[in-house]
């Protein structure tokens, strides 16, 4: 019989890695053991050296447990859940002049969002019961709806002065319509830009057809023209999301140094989702999520090489991880959320004034799905959107310890499902786990990066990520 006072397992997960085995407690303390340590440990028998001392300031010694650290490390990485939906997208069009091989926005043709629409819409934002919110302005292209972008961002800054919130304004373009007179309307306006860019220009412009010519030279300008006027805007300057198609793969290292070559704060590798025309094309364009794994493998690689050389330039979807490993905390990101951001971290409100649990919700109803709706803009209230049936569903499914197969994963402090995606790839909001691509591409993600926390040299250039802070963010 074992003693009481005898250094005993906390509750944890565990997972064989390359490099040993990864165990991880409730809140996000974690240790790389060598397999004998793990066997030691799993049997209460391991009590003192380097590897006991790891786990015991990891809080995964039952009988050392520092109660005030962990409750401080869950609700700084849970903060989130104190508030209300901090990001509110806008789709202010369905136009589009791109015609994107995994186009995930509409058509590209269609109605614009009306100026009434959107001042309801911001007017919904501002009742959020949130000191700071993010306006993202989406389409289609929406730059094609200018008149009402303009004035929507002028109302959304009368707001903010008039409640005292903090207001971030983000525009989502690919750039093809911007002019001098609009670009400096978002300097002057503080308005942060992101456009897609899908790596060099051949691969960019297969991925994105634009019927005015070439898409990446269009996008790679007004990238330039922003960052010559960097200190005039948010901070860092403009930034880019990539989109991995087949034709992607392979080409990982390429990609990586597209984003070096331009100067971006960030290069996004994250796996193609099955929904809009993605879904139909997939046969085309697709692939497994060991095969994006692989990819991911090569380019965060890259991305490392780089930094070694002195390139501060980031792979966003580490960046994310590691605020959850190495700080535990809350990294914003509402796709890693437990439960996820739909309705309680964001709200998407499309052109029509209908609004949705997030922007993944509008896409599958503009394919003719409208489970994700929560209500109009023109008559529902903030109070009756957040408390409508599918914000209640989709916090239910993405509680990670009412997943039965995320709830024992060693990954379940740092990861989050989304709802949407297993809607779309399972006809289920609760999704099959482990046979779901975006959880297999994640636990491939997540053992790479614990798998380069093992490597001294390579754990070191990621800290820094975090010491450098989002200084280029």
């Amino acid at each position: 019989m074992k003693h009481r006072n005898e250094p005993q397992p906390s509750s944890i997960n565990w997972r064989r890695l390359k490099k040993g085995v990864l165990v991880t407690g409730y809140v996000g303390g974690w240790a790389l053991l060598k397999p004998e340590e793990f066997r030691l440990y799993s049997r209460g028998k391991l009590k003192s050296g380097a590897a006991f001392r790891a786990l015991e300031a990891a809080g995964l010694i039952r009988t050392r447990l520092d109660f005030n650290s962990i409750s401080s490390a869950w609700s700084d990485s849970n903060e989130y859940l104190r508030r209300g939906p901090g990001l509110h997208i806008l789709v202010l069009t369905q136009k589009c002049n791109h015609s994107c091989v995994y186009c995930q926005a509409g058509s590209g043709k269609g109605a614009d969002m009306s100026a009434a629409t959107a001042r309801k819409a911001v007017d919904l934002a501002f009742s959020a019961p949130v000191e700071g919110l993010t306006l993202e302005f989406q389409g289609g292209e929406p730059l094609a709806n200018w008149p009402v972008l303009e004035q929507a961002a002028l109302y959304a800054r009368q707001r903010a002065a008039g409640t005292g919130k903090e207001l971030a304004l983000a525009l989502v373009s690919n750039f093809s319509l911007m002019d001098e007179t609009r670009a400096a309307f978002i300097i002057k306006n503080d308005i942060s830009v992101c456009t897609s860019l899908d790596g060099p220009a051949d691969l960019h412009n297969a991925n994105r057809p634009f019927s005015g010519g070439d898409s990446h030279a269009r996008a790679v300008k007004w990238i330039k023209h922003f960052q010559r006027r960097r200190g005039l805007l948010p901070p860092g300057g403009p930034s880019a999301l990539l989109t991995v198609t087949r034709a992607s793969l392979g080409r990982a290292r390429e990609i990586v140094d597209e984003y070096a070559r331009l100067e971006l704060p960030y290069v996004f590798l994250k796996p193609l989702s099955p929904m809009g025309l993605a879904r139909a094309q997939w046969g085309s364009i697709g692939y497994g999520p060991e095969e994006f794994v692989k990819f991911y493998r090569e380019g965060l690689e890259r991305v490392l090489e780089l930094n070694g050389r002195g390139v501060p330039l980031k792979e966003k979807n580490a960046y994310l991880l590691l605020k959850k490993i190495l700080a535990s905390r809350d990294n914003k990101y509402v796709d890693l959320r437990c439960p996820c951001g739909a309705g309680l971290g964001q709200l998407a409100y499309d052109h029509d004034g209908g609004v949705y649990t997030c922007d993944e919700g509008r896409m599958l109803a503009a394919a003719g799905d409208g489970a994700f709706r929560l209500g109009d803009v023109r008559k529902d209230s903030y109070g009756e959107i957040i408390a409508s049936g599918p914000v209640k569903a989709c916090a239910t499914a993405s509680s990670l310890d009412l997943q039965p197969g995320c709830s024992r994963c060693a990954y379940r402090p740092f990861c989050g499902v989304c709802p949407a995606y297993n809607y779309s790839a399972q006809a289920s909001l609760w999704g099959s786990m482990p046979a779901n691509g975006r959880c297999l591409a994640l636990q491939g993600v997540l053992d790479t990066i614990f798998g380069l926390l093992a490597d001294r040299k390579k754990a070191a250039l990621l800290e820094k990520w975090l010491e450098d802070g989002d200084k280029r963010a």
